[in-house]
């Protein structure tokens, strides 16, 4: 992963690149992030890390152009809990979360692509490929999961 990029957040609401010495918009820093660039954020007038507050908007813009961004119902989860309980649980272990999903969905891809090359039976490979991953043993070892799936049949 490339290295952290400073940015300067002036009280006009510029952004300043200290990397290449040029104003950047949200959408430039956006860019940056799904480049794999990690950011920071400094208030000039506090010398604050407001690294936060600039995703969120981010996050913000494109949950206006796309209002499906995030389900309505957890955003109401957000702000009833956002301070307490969730804020926990968004610092430990939704990061985590989504990495996990990630990597399981690059495996999937990966494994799709092969049954494609090989002209497989995609149900008989996706059975056994789904319980070979490890996160899911547990769920595909569970007698009651058993039974339910011998009920299936």
């Amino acid at each position: 992963m490339s290295h952290k990029v400073t940015l300067k957040k002036y009280p006009n609401r510029r952004l300043y690149d200290t990397e290449h010495s040029t104003y950047i918009t949200l959408t430039d820093v956006s860019g940056m992030i799904k480049e794999g660039r990690q950011v920071e954020v400094i208030d000039v007038k506090s010398n604050e890390d407001v690294t936060a507050f600039i995703l969120t908007q981010i996050i913000m813009e494109q949950a206006k152009r796309n209002t499906s961004l995030l389900p309505v119902s957890l955003l109401h989860l957000i702000i009833r809990f956002g301070e307490g309980v969730l804020s926990e649980f968004f610092e430990k272990y939704l990061e985590q979360t989504i990495q996990s999903y990630l990597s399981y969905k690059k495996t999937m891809d990966e494994q799709f692509k092969i049954c494609i090359e090989l002209g497989m039976d995609f149900s008989v490979m996706a059975k056994k490929t789904i319980k070979d991953l490890t996160p899911f043993q547990s769920f595909f070892d569970n007698p009651l999961n058993k039974e339910k799936s011998d009920k299936e049949k």
